[in-house]
Order: structure tokens, then sequence, then C-alpha cells
């Protein structure tokens, strides 16, 4: 919060001294430099699971991708074994940061990340602690599929830490109907009544897995899409590969319409998920050639999307 925006010199000084004082802003908003025709376009770390938290940042920006989303538990680097994720030390944090500068890549998400505990209490104390990370590494949101019980503690996070809250989709679980974020209904009904903050992390991929037309999901959800893991897919249902954005069935064009209609604000991850395994030839993952071809497509054509 800017100590220019106060109205007389008797709350700056309050607030100078910390008297009522809020904790510090993140980020409200992902910063122009870090936008490509418009959308912060990147990676989500899945996507280099295989590599360190240093390398997938590094790839990142071999791609052309300007952000990242983090993932739970991703080694630090080839010099460092230890974890990285919301139980980090500040010294990670800030070696973490200093990486995302010298690749001129911004950190804006972590995720998917869903506290364990057995009790409600339990997860009251992780999801404050994995809301204090995402705080200290000034994100923007925080991934999650939720306990529905959870939804009052993790509003009052998202007020404490001023932290957008994004509720992933994987695909209809045949043997699990009790799974329901598939559904982009249901993800609706968790947030509509609740800070506008809060809402969905699209992931177009698992909703073409499920069923789901991407863009009516959007449209479902719209006002509250936070984030997406932009997905195009060689073809629908569960049988399927990913592929270059812009190369298969999954409208990428259609679903940035739609995001542009609705001033969509939050972060665009790929997270390409076939071919993750390394190749010793490029230290990349074999699906490196595609990741870096969306970026290149997004940079030519993302900026011809016409909102609807």
């Amino acid at each position: 919060m800017s100590f220019l925006r106060f109205c007389g010199a008797g709350l700056g000084l309050a607030l100078l001294l910390g008297v009522g004082a809020t904790p510090a802003r993140a980020m409200d908003k992902i910063p122009d430099e870090y936008k490509i025709n418009g959308f912060a376009v990147g990676c989500q770390a899945w996507s280099f699971r295989v590599f360190t938290v240093k390398e997938a940042i590094e790839l990142t920006h071999k791609a052309g991708g300007k952000i990242i989303e983090f993932i739970p538990g991703q080694t630090m680097s080839p010099d460092d074994a230890k974890k990285f994720d919301h139980h980090a030390t500040d010294e990670q944090i800030q070696q973490v940061k200093q990486w995302c500068k010298d690749n001129d890549v911004l950190g804006v998400n972590y995720g998917v990340v869903t506290p364990g505990g057995k009790n409600a209490a339990e997860r009251a104390t992780e999801w404050e602690t994995i809301f204090s990370f995402a705080k200290k590494m000034d994100l923007y949101g925080v991934t999650s599929e939720p306990k529905s019980e959870d939804m009052d503690t993790i509003e009052e996070m998202v007020k404490k830490y001023d932290i957008h809250f994004c509720i992933h989709d994987h695909p209809k679980r045949a043997n699990d109907p009790s799974y329901k974020f598939w559904d982009p209904n249901y993800v609706l009904s968790l947030v509509k009544d609740r800070d506008p903050r809060m809402g969905s992390c699209a992931d177009t991929g698992h909703w073409l897995t499920s069923g789901v037309d991407p863009i009516e999901a959007l449209k479902i959800l719209h006002g509250r899409v936070m984030s997406s893991h932009l997905k195009d897919r060689d073809r629908k249902g569960e049988k399927h590969h990913d592929v270059a954005w812009g190369t298969g069935v999954g409208d990428i064009k259609g679903i940035l319409a739609e995001l542009k209609s609705q001033n969509f604000q939050g972060n665009i991850d790929i997270e390409y998920e076939n071919d993750m395994e390394k190749d010793p030839a490029t230290h990349a993952t074999k699906s490196f050639p595609a990741i870096a071809q969306s970026i290149s497509w997004f940079k030519e054509q993302g900026g011809t999307a016409s909102a609807k």
C-alpha cells in the first residue's frame, strides 16, 4: 500500500507507527512488463518437474515465458538438494526471487497445494503457512483444490494477505463421484458469495477430458477466473496428447477472446503433461520444443483474439 494514499497527516503518522495498519499488499495486478499481448504468459513448473526450481525458471525464460507458477516440493537447484515449498526459509525465498530476477521471469502463483491435516484446526494452521509464504514471495495467487469446509478460513487468508485464490480442476473421476472440481458450476458455488479475489484456476485441458466445453465453463465462471493452466489437445476426451497452442482442438483463440471479454488479469501457464522426461541432448524436457512453440505462437497470434 503506497504511503501517498492517505488523507491527512494524522493517518499518515498512524501508518508510519503501525497503528491500525494492515499487512503490506502483495501483487493485486501482474505488471504489464511481464505480459505478452496483454496476458501474463509463462510456465507451470510442473512442466519441468524433472528439473529443479532454478532450472525450471531458466527453461521458462529460454522458452520465452515471462511468468512462472511454482509447485510444492521441487528441489532447489543442481547444487542444493533442499526442497522448495511453503515451508521454505527466508534464505530460500530470496534465492528463488533472485533466480527469477536474473532470468527476467516473475513468480506469480503457487500450487496445486492443499493442506493434508485431518481436522480443520490443523488445516487452518497450514493455510496460514501457505498464504504467508505466498506473501513473502510477492505472489499474485495460490492454486488449490480445497475442502469445502475450509472456505471460510481461506477467505480470511485472502483478505489478510491480499492473495488471489484459484480453485483448480482435474478431470472427472468415474470411481469417485465426490470429486466435483471438474464442474465449473461447483467451483462457482464455492466462491460466488465470497471475496472477489477467489475463483477458478481454469485448466482447459482437464475440462476437455471431462467433456466440458472450456469457453462455456469460462462463461459460467464469468468474473471469477483468477488464473489458467491453458492446454491444447490433439483430441477431446480421455485418450489425448498435449500439443503446442494453436495446433489442436482446444480453441485457444476462442478461450483468449473470452478471457479478454472478462478483463482477465491473472496468469496463463503452459502445463504440458506429455513427454516430460529429460532430453540429454538439449538439457530440457522432450516437450520443450512444443512449449517454446506455444509461446512463439502466442507472441504472433495471441493478440489477434477479439473479445466476443
